[in-house]
């Protein structure tokens, strides 16, 4: 009792700090039905579920080989073992041994024969498991054997007599071609047994020590300490013969870091294979989409191969398995407890009294909970309880309101690690109990990993709390934390040395919003991601332009303001597309590309002059669209910075005396681009791109003549007339994006202004920025003369290929025209240059 209220109080403060985290978070969950699987409703449903699936025969018990921990002394499934591969010898670190374990090494040993002079050499990675040998197993067409068909080895330590037997799983090619047979401790070897009606003898027991079958000599002794105990017995019996280097997969509890040991165990188990079909069914069908959709293929291939799951785990804690062993006078208490003949499952004691009376044809008065009813100690693996989540924690088995409104959901969103631990079983369960998918879609994110690569794990130490990440925190207190767990004494030092090197100065302040932000921009290395003081400084000037201005109506007046709404509605577009089709990533590209450069480094800049110098109508014009544009920019930012949009939406002008509609915007509607198809304008947005190659030649002059802060006169002169309507439109944006003191559109019957420096656009579109007055004019003639000579004996080396003997035969025709093309380009380059060079001598002052 006082243990189970300890147990309860610990998950308790787990939950609690789970919960924590997900608020930090910006998590937006529904916390009233938040739910524990231990809770006593979910527990009857996980009773329910086992009951049903019992009844239907899905359940059922068996001793069987399973995949065995030592170091949690319990059964663990197939997905909870990591095959690590070894190329050689490999010292490996083992829970519960001070020193490091080889493994990847191949002994041979023999076995004498019985009868006559003669022995038989087998080769194992296990020799600890010698001791359950019980038979030894040759390839049938493997000559070298043909003879000892039928014949007897005898075992050194035991004196049991091994038959050697053909069976044509055996490699003849692997080893000495000769195998040991070990049924109680190899999945092969099992399989083995049952063609041949072997014994299974359990060596291991569930400690990992050996048992008492192998006498007082092994007894008691370690698994790992027992191998090299056998290989100095064999040596001692000149039974020995090599150790080599031998590559192998080795199986690792990814729970614990222990070896896995097959050992045979009575347990309950599920049949998955009709299962497992209709999973696989359904994602064929289409009922069930897989996100992203590669994922499909691993699903097929693990379904297609699924073994019965072993539910029984023999932990302290968890659902108990609702079984009872019977006994009564007369039964057979020395039954083989690997079946179901005496055991019965029901919902609660009064139900298995009944079912028990009624399997054995006898009286219930004859079967009492103190004697004749004994309870399963094993409890369930948490993924069985978890694997009924969608519709447990609605209420199920009861019809509920809850159960009927949302049942099935539709959408997953897990770790795409879990596909096999959680995901399927969800499906698997959900169509067996309730007859529906429990959700139509399965979004599988990727994995967040340290610095190395490696999955975060707390048998590593490298577990982040995404706590520290949002507050910052201190090398000193990481170490504290990877002290204050549960790590092995020997990893901690490995722990302490990593995050040294990762973190050097801990973990700076990121902030709930960058963090998200971060995370969901993240798709591979060299994507930029949003600075988190960027958005503050941006709508802090909007707030401040913003103030005691409410916006009733949005009317564009002005070719920027048409820009910049067109820009919004695509950003609005892009990010529906991303959201449907969970590219996150495109989402928050299209939401910072907006923020930064559209809005922010073109639109705030451009409207300046408007707002400080423009009529009245131009000036609330402005206004109106930029409020528009920060709400439903805010509002597009809001899922991923939740905290930065909030506050900076409660911030924008609302209209006096009214309510607003929506007291958060967690609860606005998101910006859609079907409400914003209005703004559309195509016309202006290929016009911008022409002012935007206009501002970047300019701003490439600047840069070059090292004009910072002076304000020079620009003057832009177009021959086509499309060209020149465009720059009248937008006229004030080009003469703030170009810091320009004056702009003024040339006629192509006016001449350029003297003491200007001279860009192009394109073939019909130059700029004149007045610099005279700004620059050393010597410095740039230098400068000029300099690129003259560049340009000359660039212009040399093309007109020189053009005399090579038969040009017009011997080279290409695509090559002349890309000759001829450049020869052309850098004549008129250095007629420009000339005209430059020309333009600055006529601004030096006369000598007298």
């Amino acid at each position: 009792m006082i243990m189970g209220l300890a147990l309860r109080s610990h998950f308790s403060r787990k939950g609690d700090e789970i919960y924590h985290q997900l608020r930090k978070l910006g998590a937006s969950l529904d916390w009233e039905r938040a739910c524990f699987t231990m809770d006593r409703k979910f527990s009857s449903a996980v009773t329910e579920a086992f009951v049903r699936l019992q009844e239907a025969g899905l359940i059922y018990r068996g001793r069987r080989l399973v995949n065995w921990s030592c170091a949690l002394n319990s059964a663990i499934s197939d997905i909870e073992v990591d095959s690590v591969q070894l190329t050689g010898r490999t010292l490996l670190s083992v829970p519960g041994y001070q020193e490091k374990v080889p493994f990847g090494t191949m002994v041979t040993f023999a076995y004498p024969l019985e009868g006559e002079e003669g022995e038989i050499s087998v080769a194992t990675t296990r020799p600890e498991t010698m001791l359950g040998d019980v038979a030894i197993i040759v390839h049938p067409e493997d000559p070298r054997y043909t003879n000892l068909h039928g014949r007897h080895a005898r075992h050194p330590f035991t004196g049991r007599l091994l038959p050697i037997l053909t069976d044509p799983l055996v490699d003849p090619h692997l080893g000495t071609g000769a195998v040991k047979c070990t049924p109680a401790h190899d999945p092969r070897d099992f399989e083995v047994s049952l063609r041949h009606a072997l014994p299974r003898l359990s060596v291991i027991g569930g400690e990992g020590t050996m048992t008492e079958l192998c006498g007082d000599w092994l007894q008691g002794v370690k698994r790992f300490e027992a191998r090299q105990r056998v290989l100095d017995a064999l040596k001692e019996r000149g039974l020995y013969r090599s150790t080599q280097e031998h590559a192998m997969l080795l199986p690792l509890c990814s729970r614990s870091g222990d070896v896995v040991e097959p050992l045979l165990k009575s347990q309950w188990f599920l049949r998955c294979d009709q299962m497992a079909r209709r999973a696989m069914e359904a994602v064929d069908d289409g009922q069930l989409d897989i996100i992203p959709s590669f994922h499909k293929k691993t699903w097929k291939n693990w379904l297609s191969n699924i073994s019965d799951w072993c539910i029984s785990r023999q932990l302290w804690w968890g659902h108990q398995i609702p079984a009872y062993r019977v006994s009564f006078p007369g039964s057979c208490d020395k039954q083989e407890d690997d079946s179901d003949a005496l055991w019965v499952c029901g919902r609660n004691q009064k139900e298995v009294k009944r079912s028990a009376a009624k399997k054995f044809g006898i009286p219930e008065n004859l079967i009492t909970v103190t004697q004749g009813l004994v309870s399963d100690t094993d409890v369930l693996d948490t993924w069985f309880s978890s694997g009924l989540f969608p519709f447990a924690m609605l209420g199920w088995p009861e019809q509920t309101p809850d159960l009927h409104e949302f049942y099935p959901n539709s959408l997953l969103e897990t770790g795409s690690d879990l596909i096999f631990f959680w995901v399927a079983r969800m499906v698997m369960l959900g169509q067996e109990l309730t007859g529906q998918l429990p959700f139509s879609q399965v979004f599988l994110h990727s994995m967040i990993r340290d610095a190395h690569g490696r999955k975060m794990s707390k048998s590593l130490g490298n577990v982040i709390d995404p706590l520290d990440v949002i507050s910052g925190v201190s090398l000193q207190r990481l170490h504290e934390k990877v002290q204050e767990g549960n790590l092995d004494p020997r990893e901690i030092s490995i722990a302490l040395e990593g995050q040294k090197r990762d973190f050097p100065r801990g973990i700076p302040e990121c902030g709930t919003d960058a963090l998200r932000f971060a995370l969901c921009s993240y798709r591979s290395q060299g994507e930029r991601e949003l600075e988190s003081h960027d958005l503050p400084h941006c709508d802090e000037t909007c707030l401040e332009t913003l103030s005691g201005f409410v916006c009733l109506t949005v009317s564009p007046a002005s070719a920027m303001d048409r820009w910049v709404l067109s820009r919004l509605y695509h950003a609005a577009v892009e990010c529906e597309r991303g959201f449907e089709h969970y590219d996150f990533h495109a989402v928050t590209v299209a939401v910072h590309s907006f923020w930064l450069h559209s809005f922010c480094d073109v639109y705030l800049e451009s409207v300046k002059p408007v707002l400080q110098a423009g009529s009245m109508e131009q000036a609330d014009s402005a206004r109106q669209v930029l409020l528009l544009c920060v709400g439903q920019a805010l509002s597009l930012l809001a899922p991923f910075m939740p905290y930065l949009s909030e506050e900076l939406w409660q911030r924008l002008p609302k209209p006096a005396g009214q309510e607003p509609s929506y007291h958060s915007i967690s609860v606005a509607p998101y910006p859609a681009p079907s409400q914003l198809a209005h703004w559309n304008s195509p016309e202006e947005e290929a016009n911008f791109l022409f002012v935007q190659e206009v501002v970047r030649v300019v701003r490439s002059l600047r840069a070059e003549y090292q004009l910072t802060k002076a304000r020079p006169e620009l003057y832009i002169q177009c021959s086509e007339l499309h060209f020149r309507e465009i720059l009248e439109s937008f006229s004030t944006p080009v003469q703030a994006l170009c810091r320009s003191g004056a702009l003024f559109l040339l006629s192509t019957l006016e001449g350029a202004p003297s003491g200007c420096a001279v860009g192009i656009v394109n073939d019909s579109c130059q700029v004149y920025l007045k610099i005279q007055g700004l620059v050393d004019l010597q410095k740039e003639l230098a400068k000029l003369g300099g690129r003259m000579e560049r340009l000359q004996a660039q212009l040399d080396q093309a007109v020189a290929r053009t005399w090579v003997q038969q040009y017009e035969e011997r080279v290409p025709q695509h090559i002349r025209e890309e000759n001829t093309r450049r020869i052309s380009s850098t004549k008129t380059e250095l007629e420009r240059t000339q005209q430059m060079i020309e333009n600055f001598r006529s601004m030096l002052p006369e000598r007298d």
